[in-house]
Formats: C-alpha cells, sequence, structure tokens
C-alpha cells in the first residue's frame, strides 16, 4: 500500500497537516516527510535551515514558542510516541488572530503540520514521544519567546485527562500571557 502526499488546509491561515509518503509492505514501511520539489507542486515553497529533536517524558507541556524575529515556519512531525500538538495564530493582522488548533500526532497516524513563522507552537505529551522539527529559519536564542500554556485569553483545551501529571520547564513556568503578547509586538 502506499500513501502519497496530501496537504490539508486548517482553520488557521498557512497552517496545513500534511499526510507523508509512506510505502506499506511485509517489512514495515518507508517514509518520506519532505521533498521540495512535492511542496513546491503544491504551493509550499518551503526550504530547510536546520533539523532537531526532543526526546519528552509524559505529561510534559513544551508551551508556546515562537522567534519574535526571523520567524521560523517548521514541519513538526512525532516520529516515535504521541503529543497533543497546538498552533497559535500570532499574526495580528490575521483573520483567526490568537486562535488556536490542536491536533493529535503520532508515530502511529504520521502526520505532520506545516507551520508558518507567525505562529507559535507547543505541545502535550501523551506517551513519552520524540518529535522531529525540520526548520525553515536557524533558532537564534535572543529571540526564542513564548506564550504560557494555560493563557486565560487563548483558552487551550489541552486534554490534561489524558496524562498523569504536568511537567513544565522553568523557563516556559516563566512566560508572558497573551495580553502582554499583545501590548509587546504588532505582529510576528
Amino acid at each position: 500500500m502506499i500513501q502519497k502526499f496530501a496537504f490539508e488546509k486548517t482553520e488557521i491561515e498557512d497552517l496545513f497537516l500534511v499526510k507523508p509518503f509512506v510505502a506499506y509492505d511485509e517489512r514495515g514501511y518507508f517514509l518520506k516527510d519532505y521533498s521540495q520539489p512535492v511542496f513546491v507542486q503544491n504551493g509550499l515553497p518551503y526550504d530547510l535551515k536546520e533539523v532537531f529533536y526532543t526526546n519528552s517524558n509524559q505529561g510534559v507541556i513544551r508551551a508556546i514558542h515562537f522567534q519574535r524575529e526571523k520567524a521560523q515556519a517548521k514541519l513538526v512531525r512525532c516520529v516515535f510516541g504521541k503529543i497533543f500538538d497546538v498552533v497559535v495564530d500570532l499574526c495580528k493582522e490575521s483573520n483567526t488572530f490568537g486562535k488556536w488548533q490542536g491536533f493529535y500526532l503520532s508515530e502511529e497516524n504520521k502526520d505532520e503540520l506545516l507551520i508558518p513563522g507567525h505562529c507559535g507552537h507547543g505541545y502535550l505529551v501523551l506517551r513519552p514521544a520524540i518529535v522531529s522539527y525540520k526548520c525553515a529559519e536557524n533558532f537564534y536564542g535572543e529571540y526564542d519567546d513564548g506564550i504560557v500554556w494555560n493563557d486565560a485569553d487563548i483558552k487551550i483545551d489541552w486534554p490534561l485527562h489524558l496524562v498523569d501529571n504536568i511537567v513544565l520547564s522553568v523557563k516556559d513556568q516563566n512566560l508572558q500571557t497573551f495580553s502582554e503578547f499583545r501590548q509587546k509586538y504588532t505582529s510576528l
């Protein structure tokens, strides 16, 4: 069985749910999660600058991160385990500014998200997970920023009932609110 690349628009502007190319046979499967020509053919010019991975335990929440300068579009996939992935539109000119969408990404469904640079991104780890980030811009620590995971204005409906407890880094515990973000930045 072969599953070809498929690109599904979402409610958030320029955010796509991507079904990668997968060829299954008696040995298992072969997966291609990025092909520049295929992305370009589908109207998604996307070049990679760097790739990195996170390894997280169940219950970890990686809050809503973004790069306030040199915005970092990314292609995100859960290579191992399962996560609830959240994307928040942070572009003040967008019709979906301040809106969020959540997606279950897992080793089993192999789905990935093409997240535009004007969005914040975070996730809750439902099973120990390895997550791949293929970024269209380099990471710059001096521009790294974020919004607290449980912001009262954004109101993300995290599936917390699926984990025993949550684990947050000190950095993520001290992030700004969405209201503070709106006051500081005109747009990403």
